[in-house]
């Protein structure tokens, strides 16, 4: 995940590899050939025709395709309005609920905070769509505790769709990337700091609020802006959520763009609002890096901090923490096996209405197999693509000294500021020029784009900390600098490398955006197929589906950390 700094901040090498040993080989003229700046120059193409290049067409589109006329258009300024409003105000919401829970389970005496930030973090390793239709299996107009509240109180507890209900979920499934770098930050923290003011007769809780949050708030402004920018252009939870009362955001108006044909020219006009979207979203990066710039950074604290004593309300404090926790992380996967195990909405749940007809279903759905096929497919290509060259750009940007290296890595960890909107639509421009166009290779390119920073994030952040002495000793040997970095940097990272690599299948495997935006004949995938399921109105088909999805995810994702510990 994010660092606490910066997203785009270039890892700091322990201590490059210097140039120094003379293993060169002579070329024609007696000039000397590298064979690391081959693979330097090979590495610089890759990433130019995945980053540079969509994002060039995307703006030079953009600027003569002549789309600016329809940005005037009264939906598109709603929908603007919506996507600014959503996203702005589930960042912010984010950062307050990631904080109070980074500190009520890392600074006090809570009981159970190992099992309770498991269960908070749980909603990352869910994709937000399959979020949005379990959510609703919980809040939907037809669910049981809708039906059960209206039939008691005359109207539901509260209707998911609409505005309300997309802030709310963008705010579920944002909320645990604020509380992962808000947590790490918390413990780089001094200690000698909240010593020194608890010393001075502070309160626990004044030393909290007076020295703990301060130094909090660059992390904190961070993961606003991460957050948000990925909001921004969220599909799925807007389109489920959101579309049913006419909540409008730039994704679907987008996808209604691509789908229907209501405008003359709609790779023109999407080009337009993908380049505004582009815009706010590094405008937003800019503005972290200069704040970045701005602030001191604080080493790791070497006494580990006395917590904040909650006294009489630990265990008030404890049941509120988990009645949350649980209420947003497991009660909706409840739901959503409830709701899978029934033949249709508002059937009540007894022995004799218990199936398995809707997992028969969605299994047996046109479209399904393909999907999934689809699916394994591009996500096994897309992680072995991106595990070799981000251990390669990883390697090479963390063991070498080069001025290029940290605009190379820069531009490597760019796509992660880049909404998934901007990113497809890139795509969409180019495929026509490339001889991709209505083919599932392009979803691959697009993934390749988006997902291209998990490697190199998982391999710069244990290179960056290691001892280059074992390079050092290859090279005393006469071991060239091509040869040092494979035999000993490579083999080094590759473990994070796979790490990393696994964590872009899962991904990929269950992404929407980029697949709905580039969807072709024969090319459907499994986030599509669930998607399709849902608006057709299969919603038991759909959540039968979303719930196995779930759970590989799950079973995926604890498979790699615990191979990773």
């Amino acid at each position: 995940m994010a660092s606490s700094s910066n997203l785009l901040a270039p890892a700091a090498p322990a201590a490059p590899l210097a140039p120094a040993a003379p293993a060169l080989a002579a070329g024609r003229g007696g000039r000397r050939i590298d064979g690391l700046l081959g693979v330097r120059a090979a590495l610089w193409i890759a990433v130019a025709a995945l980053i540079v290049v969509p994002a060039a067409a995307i703006v030079w589109l953009a600027v003569t395709g002549g789309g600016w006329d329809a940005l005037a258009d009264p939906a598109v300024t709603e929908a603007a309005i919506n996507s600014l409003v959503s996203a702005f105000l589930s960042g912010a919401l984010a950062v307050v609920v990631g904080t109070g829970f980074a500190l009520l389970l890392e600074r006090t005496d809570l009981p159970g905070r190992r099992a309770l930030r498991i269960l908070a973090l749980s909603p990352l390793l869910m994709p937000p769509f399959v979020g949005a239709i379990a959510w609703l299996s919980l809040l939907g107009p037809a669910s049981s505790l809708n039906t059960w509240w209206a039939a008691r109180f005359g109207g539901p507890l509260w209707n998911l769709y609409g505005g309300d209900g997309v802030i709310f979920l963008l705010t579920v499934h944002g909320y645990p990337i604020v509380m992962l770098i808000v947590t790490a930050a918390l413990r780089r923290v001094p200690a000698d700091l909240e010593q020194a003011a608890r010393i001075t007769g502070a309160s626990p809780l004044r030393t909290m609020c007076e020295v703990t949050l301060p130094l909090l708030r660059p992390a904190m402004l961070s993961s606003f802006t991460l957050v948000s920018v990925s909001n921004l252009a969220d599909f799925g939870i807007p389109s489920i959520v959101g579309l049913p009362e006419r909540y409008v955001t730039l994704s679907t108006l987008v996808y209604r763009f691509l789908q229907s044909g209501t405008v003359d020219d709609p790779l023109a006009v999407v080009s337009a609002i993908g380049l505004v979207l582009l815009a706010i979203a590094l405008a937003g990066v800019v503005v972290d890096l200069l704040r970045a710039k701005t602030r001191v950074e604080l080493d790791a604290q070497a006494a580990q901090a006395a917590p904040l004593p909650l006294g009489r309300l630990r265990i008030p404090v404890a049941v509120a923490t988990a009645a949350v926790v649980v209420a947003a992380t497991i009660l909706p996967l409840v739901t959503l096996t409830i709701q899978a195990l029934l033949p249709a909405p508002g059937v009540p749940l007894t022995a004799e209405t218990v199936t398995l007809a809707s997992f028969e279903r969605a299994l047996t759905a046109s479209g399904t197999l393909t999907g999934v096929a689809n699916s394994l497919m591009l996500a096994t290509l897309a992680a072995l693509i991106c595990g070799v060259l981000g251990l390669a750009i990883g390697t090479l940007v963390t063991r070498t000294r080069a001025r290029a290296n940290a605009a190379l890595l820069g531009i490597s960890l760019l796509p992660q500021a880049i909404p998934g909107l901007v990113i497809a639509v890139a795509w969409l421009v180019l495929a026509p020029r490339i001889g991709l166009q209505n083919t599932p290779w392009i979803i691959l390119c697009a993934y390749l784009t988006s997902f291209l920073a998990l490697v190199v994030q998982s391999v710069t952040a244990p290179l960056s900390s290691t001892s280059v002495s074992a390079e050092e000793a290859a090279r005393v040997s006469g071991a060239s600098r091509l040869r040092a970095l494979w035999d000993i940097s490579s083999r080094m990272a590759i473990p994070a490398a796979i790490s990393g690599a696994v964590l872009v299948a899962l991904t990929a495997v269950r992404e929407l955006t980029l697949s709905v935006l580039l969807l072709s004949p024969g090319s459907q995938t499994l986030g599509v197929v669930i998607f399709n399921l849902q608006q057709a109105g299969a919603y038991n088909a759909s959540s039968a589906l979303s719930l196995i999805v779930a759970l590989v995810g799950l079973a995926g994702l604890g498979i790699t950390a615990r191979r990773k510990r």
